[in-house]
Formats: structure tokens, sequence, C-alpha cells
């Protein structure tokens, strides 16, 4: 069975995770705390970082950006990066935007304050970083709101690795109950599509020992 390392709270192994149910491949998951740095697993991986892909003949695929156009030469069947030049790289445009730029002004300073630091046991979270997390995920919240208003999806008329680059942040944080929805009226129906998709509902089921998430995170209908 083609096995995925993961850790829930991670938004770039949902970002796996939802790649390969969008393409309709089979997978098991197993949970890894990457700040255990298990020798098992950095035999893996010598970053540490999770998500991990094996597939069932062995092969291993480390780094969430090298799974994803590994899924996309390996499975071409349905394509998550485009079908045409431009599109493609508008989609490569939108992952590097919610995989670099969101992750460092938004997630990092809210999932990585108030998750990793506890799980990981790296101190108390520095809340100036907190701060700023609440105070910048609105900017990104309106360019969401701005690309839905004039495409069907974030990069185009197609459901994309783009969207699910960006999904899989938001619900990292709307697990924390941290998303201003009600200030973002067209992020959230966005975002209320992406939650409807019948491979989302699995990451919605995650929860966290002692930590469940607000009762909208699995709210359908929000």
């Amino acid at each position: 069975m083609r096995t995925l390392f993961h850790h829930p709270i991670s938004p770039f192994a949902r970002k796996i995770r939802l790649a390969l149910a969008e393409k309709r491949l089979d997978f098991a998951l197993a949970l890894e705390k990457p700040w255990d740095r298990r020798e098992e697993f950095l035999a893996l991986n010598p970053a540490g970082e999770v998500p991990v892909l094996v597939e069932e003949d062995g092969a291993i695929i480390a780094d969430q950006a090298a799974i994803t156009e590994y899924l996309e030469d390996a499975y071409p069947s349905i394509p998550l990066l485009g079908r045409d030049v431009l599109t493609r790289a508008e989609v490569r445009r939108l992952v590097a935007w919610f995989d670099v730029k969101f992750t460092r002004e938004v997630t990092d300073l809210l999932v990585g304050e108030k998750l990793i630091k506890r799980f990981s046991g790296q101190g108390t979270p520095h809340a100036q970083s907190i701060r700023a997390g609440h105070a910048n995920i609105h900017y990104h919240l309106d360019y969401i709101g701005w690309l839905t208003e004039r495409r069907t999806w974030l990069a185009g008329d197609a459901f994309s690795m783009a969207d699910i680059a960006a999904a899989t942040q938001l619900s990292c944080l709307d697990y924390l109950g941290d998303v201003p929805w009600d200030d973002h009226p067209d992020a959230k129906d966005y975002y209320a599509r992406i939650k409807s998709r019948p491979t989302f509902r699995a990451l919605l089921n995650d929860h966290l020992p002692g930590m469940p998430p607000p009762k909208h995170y699995t709210d359908l209908d929000f």
C-alpha cells in the first residue's frame, strides 16, 4: 500500500493528502511527529519534515513540493497543475504564494506558535507573533476574495493545486478558529465550496487530542 507519513496539523501534509485523493490514488496514513527526530523517519527524509510519500514499490519521495511534481508526472490523468503552459505558470505562482508567503506571514505565526510549540515542547507562544499573524491574514483573505470574484477557482476555470495549497493552509487555521470569516464573505464562500468536495472531508475528521475544533469546522454549510 502506498503510504504517506504525515501530521494532521501540517498544512503541507494535508496538501499532499488532498492531492492524492483528488487524483483518486489509494494510500495509508502513517502518523509522524517530526520534532521527535526518529532515526527511522530521518532515514526516509534527512530533513526530518513531513510529508514523505512511500510508493508501493518502495520508492521514497520527500519534500512536499517534490511530491506535488512527482504526482503530476506519475499520474497525469487528473491534472492538478493545469493543462496549458500559462495556466501551469499561474498555478505554480499561487502555490508558491500559499506555500511560502502565506506560511511565513500567517501559518507559522499562528499554528506554529499555538500548536507546534506546544506539541514539540519548544516553549510558550510569542504574543507579538500571534498578533502579527492575526493582522496579516486579512490581506491574504482579501486576495482570495479578489481572485474568486474574477475566476471560478483561484488559478482559473479548473480546480487545481493552487486551491489545494490555499485550502489546506486555511483548514489548519480554521481548526484553531483563527480565520475571521465574517470579515471576508467572498473568501468564506470560496472555502465553503472547498469544504463540500468529497475529497476534503477526511481532513475535517482530524481531531487533535484535547483540542477539539470549533463547531463550524466540520459544518459543510458553515
